[in-house]
């Protein structure tokens, strides 16, 4: 079961930022995000992985209509609510934020994390929010195992089985 305010409402992530800044023993702040709608060992991997960099991961969760703009139709297949309920049960994670926008230049500017993770399926060169980073004067980091593990790959396994037994 996941932990009891784990997941924060979105506008609540600047005060969150903020809190985690002025605390006396002041974390390392690590914000990492994705749609992980399909969970796999891959996402596991990276969000451990992102926890490494730092002392509070914060995990920012595609909402649905974002997910289908970048997954496309039939996608999500769990509704942000239920993503990010799951990604928050993670012993890996402190906190989740369910977003609306394309990227996550706005929360990053909100939150203001020391380091910033991406999946291997990036480059620190491609990843979209390199230049905000770099403005706020952190770090933008690349973790995780290979990116041979996909929500796509599974979901076609899957119909693949179903299609032979059937």
């Amino acid at each position: 079961m996941s932990e009891p305010g784990k997941v924060i409402p979105r506008d609540e992530l600047r005060a969150l930022g903020e809190r985690l800044r002025r605390a006396p023993a002041r974390p390392r702040i690590v914000f990492a995000n994705g749609c992980f709608d399909l969970l796999h060992v891959g996402h596991v991997r990276y969000l451990e992985a992102a926890k490494a960099a730092g002392d509070v991961l914060i995990v920012g969760v595609n909402s649905d209509a974002s997910t289908r703009a970048l997954k496309g139709p039939g996608r999500p297949i769990l509704p942000a609510e239920a993503r990010a309920e799951l990604i928050s049960a993670f012993a890996a994670v402190d906190y989740v934020v369910i977003f609306d926008e394309p990227t996550v230049e706005k929360l990053l500017r909100e939150l203001r994390p020391d380091v910033h993770c991406k999946g291997t399926d990036y480059t620190e060169a491609t990843v979209p929010e390199r230049a905000v980073m770099r403005e706020l004067g952190g770090d933008v980091r690349i973790v995780g195992d290979e990116k041979n593990h996909s929500t796509r790959d599974l979901l076609a396994e899957i119909l693949r089985r179903s299609k032979k037994s059937g």
